[in-house]
C-alpha cells in the first residue's frame, strides 16, 4: 500500500517546519505508525553522513531519529551546499556531483524534479506516513513555475497541506491570509490546516484572532503552538547562531569554562558543539568579530564548507591575531575539519576546488600539512584513542561520529586509529586522524560528532580545572530524546490530533 503524505509548508523561513515535521514524525512513530520524514530539497552547510556515505540536510537526520528510523538519501534526494554568493555544490541522491550557479541549476530541472519524484516513490513504498517539509513560502511567485520542494510536490502526490506562520515575527494574519490569497485555487486546495506557531504569553488572548483566521482564510486553524523554551535539539540553519553571540564577552561563574567558536561565514556541522554548550559548567559562544573575542578558556574552529575563503576571513577580521594572542597567553585551540585544516602549517589546493590559490600559509599551531583532493570522503566511523595526550584516561576509548571532507593531512602527530569505516564515498588514505601538540593544548581532527561522546567529552572537560568526578554527567543521547519528547508533548497538548488524523487518512 501507498504511503499517506502529510505536507508541512510555512510563510517564510524560520517558520518552524523543520521542527513541526520532526514533532509530527515524533507524535505518530510514538502511535505505531511506521513514519518518515522527507524534503526534495535542502539548502544547508550542516550535512548529516547516513550509514552508506550519502550527505543528508541535518534536519532530516533529526526527523528521522524522531520518527526512530534510519536516515537514508531518499529523505533529502537533493541537497545544495552554499560555497559563495551564486554557487552551490550540488548533493544527488546523497552524492556530489559538482558545483552550480543558480541559473545553471534551474535549467536542470527536469532532470532533478525526476530524482525527488522517485525519491518520494521509494520513501511512500516503505512507509505508511510520509511527512513532507517544504522550504521557504509557497508564495515565492518568481520561483513558481521551478521550485521543486513545495506546491510542485504537494501537487505531485496530491498532499494535504499544513501552513504554519510565526507569530513572534508579527504580521501573522498577513502571513497566512497573504500566503493563502497568493496561491492557485489547484494549490490553495490543497491547504487543509493552519497552524500559529511560536506564540509568547496566555494562548487564550488569540481565541478571537483563531477565528479570524478561519473565517477570512476559510481554512481551520488546528491550534496555536507555544514558545518552548531550552529546546536543546541541533540547528540547520546558521542564522540562529546570532542569538547565541553576545558583545561584550560574558563572564563565567567562578569555574566555569569559556568557550568561544568562530563562526565562519562558511560555518558548517556547527552542531559539533551542542553537548559543550548544555554542560552546566560550560559557557559557549559564537564569536564573528575581533571585538567579542574576549578572554577565551577555549577556541574551537569549527567547520566550513570554504577552508581557504574562511581562513582569508579569519585573518582580515583580525580574529587570526586574537587566536594567536590569546593561545599566547593559555588558551586552548581545537580544530575539527575545515578548522584543523587551518590549524597546520599549510593548505595545498593542486586543483583550485575552492579557491584560484594553489597554497595558503595555515596558523602554524600543528605539525600538519592538508592537500585537498577531488574525491570528497563521507563516512561514518569508529576510531580509538591511542594515547591520553589530550584527556588522562582516554587512551583506548572508542569514539564514534563522521567524516566529510575533501582535504588529506598528513600528521606525524595522530591521536585516533580509524575503524569500523561505514561504506562511504571514498575509504580514507590512511586509518590514522588528528593532530595535537606535544602538551595537548592544540589539537584538532576531522571526527565530526566527537563531543558528542560522554567519556570522552567528561574527561576532557575536566582537565581544564579541578573538577570533581562527577562535575560533568550531562548525557548527549538522553538530551536530544528528552527534547524531542517535549516538541512532541507541546504539539499533542496544543494541536487537534483528531482532525489531523481526519486530514491525514481520510
Amino acid at each position: 500500500m501507498t504511503a499517506k503524505t502529510l505536507m508541512i509548508q510555512g510563510t517564510s523561513s524560520s517558520a518552524g517546519k523543520s521542527l513541526l515535521t520532526a514533532a509530527i514524525c515524533r507524535c505518530f512513530a510514538r502511535r505505531g505508525v511506521r513514519v518518515a520524514p522527507f524534503k526534495a530539497q535542502n539548502m544547508s552547510n550542516n550535512a548529516a553522513v547516513c550509514a552508506d556515505g550519502s550527505e543528508i540536510g541535518r534536519s532530516q537526520a533529526l526527523q528521522a531519529i524522531a520518527a526512530g528510523v534510519p536516515p537514508t538519501a531518499d529523505m533529502n534526494p537533493i541537497l545544495l551546499k552554499p560555497e559563495g554568493d551564486s554557487h552551490s555544490q550540488v548533493i544527488v541522491n546523497g552524492r556530489p556531483l559538482g558545483s552550480l550557479a543558480a541559473a545553471a541549476y534551474f535549467r536542470r530541472r527536469s532532470e532533478y524534479w525526476g530524482v525527488v519524484t522517485d525519491a518520494l516513490d521509494r520513501m511512500r513504498d516503505e512507509y505508511e506516513l510520509v511527512v513532507i517539509e517544504g522550504a521557504g513560502s509557497p508564495a515565492e511567485l518568481n520561483l513558481a513555475d521551478v521550485e521543486m520542494v513545495n506546491m510542485s510536490v504537494a501537487r505531485y502526490c496530491q498532499s494535504p497541506v499544513l501552513l504554519v506562520g510565526d507569530i513572534e515575527r508579527g504580521g501573522v494574519f498577513a502571513q497566512l491570509l497573504g500566503t493563502l490569497w497568493l496561491l492557485t485555487p489547484e494549490d490553495r486546495a490543497l491547504v487543509r490546516g493552519l497552524i500559529v506557531n511560536k506564540f509568547r504569553g496566555d494562548l487564550r488572548l488569540f481565541d478571537r484572532g483563531v477565528e479570524m483566521l478561519q473565517t477570512r482564510g476559510e481554512v481551520p486553524v488546528l491550534g496555536v503552538l507555544p514558545w518552548i523554551d531550552s529546546l536543546r535539539l541541533p540547528e540547520e540553519d546558521a542564522a540562529t547562531l546570532s542569538e547565541k553571540s553576545f558583545n561584550p564577552a560574558p563572564t563565567c561563574d567562578a569555574g566555569g569554562i569559556n568557550v568561544v567558536v568562530i563562526q565562519f561565514p562558511h560555518i558548517a556541522n556547527f552542531d559539533d558543539f551542542d553537548p559543550l554548550e548544555n554542560e552546566p559548567g560550560v559557557s559557549l559562544r559564537y564569536v564573528h568579530s575581533s571585538g567579542s573575542f574576549g578572554r577565551p578558556d577555549l577556541i574551537i574552529l569549527p567547520g566550513t564548507k570554504n577552508t581557504i575563503a574562511d581562513l582569508d576571513w579569519l585573518r582580515s577580521t583580525g580574529l587570526a591575531q586574537c587566536i594567536m594572542a590569546s593561545y599566547e597567553q593559555g588558551s586552548r585551540v581545537v580544530g575539527i575539519c575545515g578548522g584543523y585544516q587551518m590549524l597546520g602549517r599549510r593548505i595545498n589546493n593542486p586543483y583550485h576546488l575552492e579557491h584560484a590559490r594553489s597554497r595558503v600559509e595555515g596558523l602554524g599551531l600543528l605539525e600538519i600539512e592538508t592537500t585537498f583532493q577531488h574525491e570528497k570522503q563521507t563516512f561514518q566511523v569508529e576510531t580509538q584513542i591511542t594515547d591520553d595526550a589530550i584527556a588522562p584516561g582516554t587512551q583506548g576509548q572508542r569514539v564514534r561520529g563522521y567524516e566529510i571532507h575533501v582535504g588529506q593531512t598528513i600528521s606525524q602527530s595522530t591521536w585516533l586509529q580509524r575503524a569500523n569505516l561505514s561504506t562511504g564515498s571514498v575509504p580514507p588514505a590512511n586509518a590514522s586522524d588528528g593532530a595535537r601538540s606535544a602538551d595537548g593544548r592544540v589539537w584538532g581532527c576531522y571526527l565530526h560528532g566527537l563531543f558528542h561522546n560522554d567519556a570522552f567529552r567528561h574527561a576532557w572537560l575536566r582537565t581544564f580545572q579541578t573538577f570533581s568526578q562527577d562535575s560533568f554527567s550531562v548525557n548527549a543521547d538522553d538530551v536530544l530524546t528528552t527534547s524531542l519528547d517535549r516538541l512532541a508533548d507541546a504539539f499533542e497538548s496544543h494541536i487537534d490530533i483528531q482532525q489531523l488524523e481526519q486530514i491525514i487518512w481520510h
